[in-house]
């Protein structure tokens, strides 16, 4: 069994996200976040039922919360979790 979601691998999980897929993050954002117009954002935290972003749009900084489709168990789900969703937001429609 993978790391449970403590808030230290939250901490691994969201520097890993900002500082090597920052292009995933803002993905989330626009597609799950429903913010079509954020130009960046920034993983703050993630637990098993989401993750809380940090988002900047051209009239200022919000923050958004993305929920998953399912209680995270471990950090090996929270990553499968978080290909998947890239993958399907990355897919046309």
């Amino acid at each position: 069994m993978a790391d449970p979601l403590t808030p230290e691998i939250s901490d691994r999980i969201c520097k890993h996200m900002n500082d090597d897929h920052a292009d995933a993050v803002l993905l989330y954002a626009k597609a799950y976040g429903a913010v079509s117009d954020a130009i960046a954002a920034q993983m703050l935290s993630i637990d098993s039922e989401g993750m809380n972003l940090q988002i900047q749009r051209e009239s200022g900084p919000d923050s958004v919360r993305v929920t998953f489709d399912h209680n995270l168990q471990d950090s090996e789900d929270a990553h499968q979790t978080l290909i998947a969703m890239v993958r399907q937001a990355r897919t046309p429609s």
